[in-house]
């Protein structure tokens, strides 16, 4: 964000420091709510195999991870399950999916684009940003 002063005027009693900075603040949250900001977050691509027994397992967890399921392919007893899931939801993704699976599925993540954050998500962290 860039803000510029167009103008403004000083006078030798009221005018100090402190007054510019509060000005300031009152005119950033001012704007700030007239502009209506969105909160994104990144969401990232990814692509699960894992045996056709622990596909179900694999695709609840991505379900219970707000993910987007894209695709499920399967090729000689593996499935690839491809996915689009927040990269908030996917820390310590790879502990939860070698249980699910006995430690024999594997998973890649790339960034994919942003997404705006729902609005369950935005009021836990608001809430966790004011306490």
């Amino acid at each position: 964000m860039k803000i510029q002063i167009m103008d403004g005027s000083y006078h030798e009693v009221d005018s100090n420091e402190l007054a510019f900075k509060m000005a300031a603040i009152f005119a950033v949250k001012d704007a700030m709510q007239k502009a209506g900001p969105i909160l994104l977050e990144p969401i990232m691509s990814v692509e699960c195999s894992t045996p056709d027994e622990f596909q179900g397992d694999i695709l609840g967890d991505i379900n219970r991870r707000r993910g987007k399921i894209m695709n499920v392919d399967s090729k000689s007893l593996t499935s690839i399950v491809k996915a689009e899931v927040p990269l908030a939801e996917m820390f310590g993704y790879v502990n939860t999916i070698r249980s699910l699976s006995r430690g024999r599925a594997a998973y890649s993540m790339e960034p994919s684009h942003f997404e705006q954050v729902p609005a369950s998500v935005l009021a836990t962290v608001t809430q966790q940003k004011k306490g």
